[in-house]
């Protein structure tokens, strides 16, 4: 079986030309969501899509053998920096009852992970209403987290803060994982949001194994998208902290769970290598930036699975530790 803990919602064109209407009028004309039926919401999963390799959701997922798939919010969309933060609010509760609905309509195909409203004009303990209403009333089994809200705008605080505390307290209260995932990001930042992506996870995984984060909730359970950015590759440099702490780095690293969302095998068995194949769960990010055909290979550039199936090292145990057991021990699936 493969669990896949990193997938993003699909959606009819009614749902962004809402998102579209909403920053037009910055909500002089109220937040009412469109009225997207049932057979509407499906369709939009079995609709092949060109920005995916025009194949559909579904035959992304089916073609990878992917049996449960984790959906949360498209992270670039989510516009958490715009205001005013009833915008935010607006879309994003809007943008979770739509993944719900999905996990009515394919019952057992997919898994709710929450959107979180992080409006910078909004406190983080504003934001977890909306993770205990998303997990305690339409059974989420987890939320994203996106490190810099701002997006790109300003400079964020680091994720050992105390800034962050009320939602770690949330999410340890209500026992569910956190998937670390910038979003958008926009100028003053240099970089486009995919590159974005990686230098959070980098920062995010630094601030965390550096601060008292996780001595302070011990029960905090955390993913890092991406394969954990540039730490796994760029870990030496870290490694001499032993002799100053008397703490191997690599045990700090260990706290943190990593997905396997990476496009290359040289990656994927660094990271195995790195953190151990206990602490990497199955990410595949499909559909998404991977979801176009290598000309080399003639596979999907996110085609994960297979190359997780190419690395010869990996005994059976470990494979399905990866593919399936860590993910259904972390969402106590």
């Amino acid at each position: 079986m493969i669990i896949d803990v990193h997938g993003h919602m699909s959606a009819p064109d009614a749902y962004y030309a809402w998102k579209a209407s909403l920053l037009s009028h910055r909500g002089a004309h109220g937040g009412k969501p469109p009225a997207i039926s049932d057979d509407a919401l499906v369709a939009a999963y079995h609709h092949p899509h060109p920005s995916f390799g025009n194949i559909s959701h579904l035959a992304h997922i089916d073609g990878a053998g992917i049996d449960v798939q984790m959906i949360s919010p498209r992270p670039f969309q989510m516009m958490h920096s715009e205001r005013p933060a009833k915008l935010v609010q607006w879309f994003t509760e809007e943008t979770n009852n739509l993944i719900h609905r999905a996990t009515e309509l394919f019952p057992g195909r997919f898994k709710g992970v929450a959107g979180l409203p992080q409006s910078p004009d909004l406190t983080p303990r504003d934001w977890t209403a909306e993770l205990r209403r998303t997990v305690t009333e339409l059974g989420f089994v987890g939320a994203m987290l996106n490190t810099d809200p701002h997006e790109g705008t300003e400079t964020p605080l680091a994720l050992g803060d105390r800034y962050w505390y009320p939602v770690y307290e949330a999410l340890c209260e209500l026992d569910v994982p956190v998937l670390l995932h910038a979003a958008g990001c926009k100028p003053p930042a240099r970089e486009p949001y995919s590159l974005h992506f990686i230098q959070e996870e980098t920062v995010a995984v630094w601030s965390l194994v550096n601060s008292t984060v996780l001595k302070d909730f011990p029960d905090l359970k955390v993913i890092v998208s991406h394969g954990g950015g540039a730490i796994p590759y760029q870990v030496g440099r870290f490694l001499p902290s032993v002799v100053r702490t008397g703490v191997s780095y690599l045990d700090k690293l260990r706290r943190l769970h990593f997905d396997s969302c990476l496009y290359t095998q040289d990656s994927l068995e660094l990271l195995m290598k790195v953190v151990g194949t206990d602490r990497v769960l199955f990410g595949s990010e499909k559909p998404g930036t991977g979801s176009q055909i290598d000309p080399e290979t003639g596979r999907w550039f996110d085609d994960i699975h297979l190359l997780i199936d190419d690395i010869a090292w990996l005994g059976e145990k470990e494979r399905a530790d990866v593919l399936e057991n860590n993910a259904r021990a972390l969402f106590q699936l």
